[in-house]
């Protein structure tokens, strides 16, 4: 396994840290297969309640390696092929019962953007810029972008994004609603693992399932989301946890 990303778990929390600072942690050959590889194992086991994305260095993801590409020869099919690869690895943690936080310091750009879309709480530093910027190396949207964004900020802002190459701060990013919170530079990753622990430690379950129930709700039908929402809580309170909870709420 190569070391272009870092991944531990412990406490109930999968911690996968992009690790090609010299590169604003942009995806590679090596970093694509390697997010294929870990999102895939993350999504599937069973200790991981929260999973928790950061970068090492000065961006959280700068997108596609661009100076890979040139060197390759501009060849189309690799590019398809490893963007089926980051693909499989959202969409594992995107369909996952498994709350994702983001600790997005820095610059989040291109592709970038696709993996902060992957998340479902983004935490952003005061200097944090987020951006699209496909057009402005001749590309187009890859990695969930044209899919997600303007399910997070609206259709006409998305296109704002994309067709003005527009870095948006931290301010406009969290006025959109990109993100979730601005915190110092700083404190990025603090808070972010602060979110986490939260999240594994109280009800993660139940609040894994909230999340799947609504980002599976895109695509279908009214009727189908809300069987769905009944199976899952009928489900639910058949647990230990929520037994306890409930019981220990009556009491109060």
């Amino acid at each position: 396994m190569t070391d272009a990303i870092l991944c531990e778990v412990q406490d109930g929390i999968a911690r996968i840290t992009f690790n090609r600072p010299e590169r604003l942690n942009a995806f590679g050959e090596d970093l694509a297969l390697a997010w294929h590889q870990i999102s895939l194992d993350v999504a599937a086991r069973e200790d991981v309640k929260v999973v928790l994305l950061a970068g090492n260095g000065r961006a959280f993801c700068a997108g596609g390696d661009v100076r890979t590409m040139r060197d390759l020869g501009f060849d189309g099919n690799w590019l398809i092929e490893l963007a089926d690869r980051i693909n499989e690895g959202q969409l594992a943690l995107i369909e996952s019962a498994k709350p994702v936080i983001a600790a997005a310091h820095g610059t989040t750009a291109g592709g970038g953007l696709g993996v902060l879309l992957t998340s479902d709480y983004a935490v952003v530093g005061e200097s944090s810029k987020i951006g699209s910027i496909y057009a402005k190396v001749g590309l187009t949207p890859d990695l969930t972008v044209s899919a997600l964004l303007s399910r997070a900020i609206g259709e006409r802002r998305a296109l704002q994004m994309m067709l003005q190459d527009r870095m948006l701060s931290a301010a406009e990013a969290l006025e959109w609603g990109l993100v979730a919170e601005v915190v110092a530079d700083d404190q990025v990753l603090a808070r972010a693992e602060e979110i986490a622990r939260f999240l594994a430690e109280s009800a993660p379950d139940a609040r894994g399932q909230a999340k799947r129930l609504v980002r599976s709700a895109y695509g279908r039908s009214l009727a189908e989301s809300v069987a769905d929402e009944a199976r899952t809580i009928g489900h639910t309170v058949t647990t230990a946890d929520a037994q306890a909870r409930i019981t220990a709420f009556v009491q109060r």
